[in-house]
């Protein structure tokens, strides 16, 4: 078998892969199947990251979710709905009047009503891990490149949020760094204060580097179109929008008349776009070296589409092999379907193109011994 050169899969496909992952474990509880998601997606990172900033920032994402895990449970032990029979914390109760019933603060804390809130917060954890994923495998820069014309403003100001993680994340990295030379001691809590502030400070460099880059590019400028002409393009990018949304909701509800579903859907979808190419026929943007698209990007995107398909349509017929029995207690199924359909995420691991690796500024020894060194 022929090993694939060194290339950079497409930044789309990682975000369609990293959507289609998500999707997969949205309507999930069961700690199992949250875990392997998690696995698979660490997996894939490792693997297929870049050397550029961003992909160092996964990290950061792991930690974000272990903070919403904890939160989750830290509320709720505070005021969160107690329920269960194993009580494992006995806590005070407080009083409160009768316009705030329903609110529970305080109160015995039961083993069930922990395990709920702390796989809740694992399903919300590992869809931050997805789209960190997706953050640290596609370059935000060369996602902007692909996106549609109409769409560059825009892109500009997602792809600048997007990168602020990253951006945190090296700044940290090189802040650390020049302590570590400067011989500095303070370590955990005590060294915060000392590298929050240069890390500040470089924010706001960047920050003013950035804008005044953009400034010198055109960004912001009102283009060529007549007044008239935007009016239509916003109302029919609008109207489509809004008959997708009619479209997606008529589809999920069954009880909704036949022409508020598909119908609606595909009306919608055809105005969003007619809007997309009649806004971006008025701006002008050029792309060096676009990225393409081939077999590794379709199979990027179909192993993030075959989860959250197959996820479905277990969560269809058997949906408590997706939950985590709690009324009464149990261990969590783990439904082979299911299983086959997350690793079937992780081929993207060991399928695509590794990434181009920068060259290493380490002499060849050859080339000493002909230089004379």
């Amino acid at each position: 078998m022929t090993r694939s050169l060194p290339r950079a899969v497409h930044p789309g496909a990682w975000w369609g892969w990293a959507i289609g992952l998500a999707v997969a474990v949205s309507a999930v509880t069961n700690p199992l199947l949250l875990l392997l998601a998690l696995a698979v997606a660490a997996l894939v990172v490792s693997a297929r990251r870049g050397s550029s900033p961003w992909a160092r920032a996964f990290r950061l994402y792991l930690w974000l979710g272990l903070a919403i895990i904890v939160v989750r449970v830290v509320l709720h032990v505070a005021v969160g709905l107690k329920f269960g029979t194993l009580r494992v914390l006995p806590l005070p109760e407080a009083t409160l009047p009768s316009w705030a019933a329903g609110i529970q603060v305080g109160g015995d804390v039961y083993l069930e009503g922990l395990l709920g809130a702390a796989t809740l917060g694992l399903r919300l954890a590992v869809i931050i891990a997805c789209i960190g994923a997706a953050n640290a495998l596609a370059n935000p820069k060369r996602l902007l490149r692909s996106l549609p014309t109409a769409l560059h403003e825009v892109g500009a100001a997602v792809v600048v949020s997007v990168s602020v993680a990253p951006q945190l994340a090296e700044s940290v990295q090189r802040v650390r760094r020049a302590r570590d030379l400067r011989g500095e001691t303070r370590k955990g809590i005590r060294a915060v204060p000392a590298i929050a502030l240069p890390v500040l400070e470089d924010t706001l460099e960047r920050s003013l580097l950035l804008a005044a880059a953009m400034d010198s590019r055109g960004y912001g400028r009102s283009g060529t179109a007549a007044p008239r002409q935007r009016l239509v393009t916003g109302a029919v990018t609008l109207l489509g929008l809004l008959l997708t949304a009619v479209g997606l909701y008529g589809i999920l509800d069954a009880s909704t008349p036949t022409l508020m579903g598909t119908p609606s859907l595909v009306v919608g979808l055809g105005l969003a776009l007619t809007g997309l190419w009649l806004g971006g026929r008025h701006v002008r943007t050029t792309t060096y070296r676009p990225d393409t698209w081939g077999g590794p990007e379709w199979l990027t995107v179909a192993c993030g589409v075959v989860p959250a398909a197959v996820l479905t349509v277990v969560g269809r017929t058997t949906p408590d092999a997706l939950a985590m029995p709690l009324e009464p207690l149990g261990v969590p199924a783990l439904p082979l379907l299911a299983v086959v359909g997350l690793l079937v995420a992780a081929l993207p691991s060991f399928l695509t193109p590794e990434p181009p690796r920068p060259p290493s500024r380490v002499p060849v020894r050859g080339a000493r011994e002909v230089a004379g060194v």
